[in-house]
């Protein structure tokens, strides 16, 4: 009997083992590593009820899409690699798979990137029912009528794929783009009416509710221009402009890394591409579906969108993006207020340094080389403990300045710990000298702290000040250690800016991630 008993018990350990319980249970869900572009955040609503019907469960990492292809390539280890990409366009990683690390692919949805433009400022421009072409916008930017929101193109897939039209479309040939081809002059006019970057759609939109009043309109997808005239946030909704010399879409492809995972991977995309998870993703996030004879929402246009074609080389690509930052653009003054007090010695100021050198052009990874300061930017460090401690403004002269970048990497090694911490009195000193900046640049101020202010003013007088100034500078602050986040939270919604933890990313991280809202 006991023999018996021993059996049924070892039988039933198993089972719930094996199947997770053989009465009523379910077995485990697969798990797929997905790294993820942080456009694709609004679908997770979604994948519980993929994991209930697939047995597969997506565990995400969000991720720039340039900086999501840097990791896939430098990953040197298998078992660091993520199963499965997904960010919104491949064609980037395309062009550089030379490992030829997609197994396969497979689009989930898609959203081509347009222009919103306040419906007045379109009438104004004589828009509105008409054709408009991407000569045209740029005749509008380059002549002072149109202020828009636009990603930086080196962080951001929606920025990255309206350079590559605009670059296109300028060049009048209708072919892809070669490096040879650029317009130089028609993207700095173009490029004239940037008044607003950011690092990442979902901040851009964000922003632009924001900064409404002080913009004419944003460059972003399709789906987040809608999602904003449905969202009642706009003083005034946006009309769509689908330029007639090409666009560049998202089709959100589901790259399969690896191969072992082969089987789950297909159940996710047989549940994405399925009638039902289409027309959901649709009605939820303004995506178009990828079957056609899905019936679309009254609110997209009937219109047929001419595609651009995608440059064939990476070459092209890097010429396109290099000559936004360091060409066409309206340049960047960019303000590093850092904390040096004594809590910073050690392994935190070490960060710190380590990530200056990187600006300074000592990372030749992808991210890396467009994390670099540009030419024709100014850089100001303003260091401080328990006061302002010293202030240095270089200027960049060329891509790649050698001898300036030295002068920084020297700079960053010199830089010692000690005191205590007087954030707002530092930042005072920047944004006084902000408040000088030239009209053709673009200031932002970056505060890196590891504590609690406990010099000088404190954060109800500096905001109050910084209600009173004229200009209006956006301030990022980096946190870590001791800092205060909700504080410098408000400091930075306060600026229209963005917080960063550096709790739970590197700084160098944090610092590349930075320069896509310089």
């Amino acid at each position: 009997m006991r023999i018996v008993h021993r059996f049924v018990a070892v039988a039933l350990a198993a089972c719930v083992a094996v199947l997770g319980g053989c009465s009523g249970g379910s077995s485990p869900a697969q798990t797929l590593t997905v790294m993820a572009g942080s456009e694709v955040k609004d679908l997770e609503p979604l994948f519980a009820d993929l994991e209930k019907s697939t047995g597969v469960h997506l565990d995400v990492t969000y991720s720039g899409t340039l900086a999501g292809i840097d990791k896939i390539e430098n990953t040197t280890s298998a078992s660091d690699a993520p199963d499965v990409a997904w960010f919104s366009q491949a064609k980037y990683l395309d062009l550089t798979d030379t490992k030829h690390v997609v197994k396969t692919s497979s689009k989930t949805m898609l959203s081509p990137v347009v222009l919103g433009v306040k419906e007045s400022k379109a009438r104004e421009l004589g828009w509105i029912g008409k054709p408009v072409t991407w000569s045209q916008i740029e005749a509008a930017a380059g002549a002072g009528k149109l202020r828009y929101a636009m990603t930086n193109p080196t962080t951001s897939n929606s920025g990255f794929s309206a350079v590559v039209a605009v670059a296109t479309a300028l060049t009048g040939s209708g072919d892809a783009v070669r490096a040879d081809q650029i317009n130089g002059a028609k993207l700095t006019q173009f490029f004239a009416g940037q008044k607003l970057a950011a690092g990442s759609s979902g901040w851009l939109a964000d922003a632009y509710v924001k900064s409404q009043d002080d913009l004419d309109g944003m460059i972003n997808y399709e789906s987040v221009l809608l999602g904003l005239n449905a969202g009642g946030t706009l003083h005034e909704k946006l009309y769509l402009v689908y330029p007639t010399d090409g666009v560049v879409t998202a089709d959100y492809p589901f790259m399969l890394l690896n191969d072992q995972k082969r089987a789950a991977y297909d159940k996710v995309v047989a549940y994405l591409r399925s009638p039902d998870a289409q027309r959901r993703i649709m009605e939820t996030t303004y995506r178009r579906p990828i079957d056609p004879s899905i019936a679309l929402l009254p609110v997209f246009p009937k219109n047929v969108l001419v595609e651009t074609q995608f440059p064939n080389s990476r070459a092209a690509v890097d010429t396109i993006l290099l000559a936004y930052l360091n060409k066409h653009r309206i340049p960047a003054h960019a303000y590093f207020v850092l904390d040096t007090s004594g809590s910073m010695n050690g392994e935190r100021l070490q960060s710190v340094q380590k990530a200056l050198h990187i600006l300074a052009g000592d990372d030749d990874s992808l991210t890396g080389k467009f994390a670099r300061f540009d030419d024709r930017e100014e850089v100001t460090f303003i260091t401080f403990n328990s006061r302002v401690t010293d202030q240095r403004t270089w200027t960049m002269h060329g891509v790649n300045d050698p001898a300036t970048f030295g002068e920084i990497g020297r700079y960053a090694d010199g830089l010692t710990a000690g005191g205590n911490t007087a954030i707002y009195d530092a930042l005072d000193v920047a944004l006084d000298e902000a408040q000088k900046e030239p009209a053709g640049r673009y200031p932002s101020i970056v505060l890196m702290t590891d504590g609690e202010n406990n010099s000088g003013e404190d954060a109800r007088d500096f905001l109050s000040k910084y209600q009173s100034r004229a200009v209006k500078v956006r301030i990022f602050p980096v946190f870590i250690g001791e800092a205060d986040p909700k504080e410098l939270g408000t400091i930075a919604d306060a600026s229209g800016g963005r917080a960063f933890d550096a709790r739970s990313l590197s700084l160098p991280e944090i610092f590349k991630d930075i320069r896509g809202y310089q």
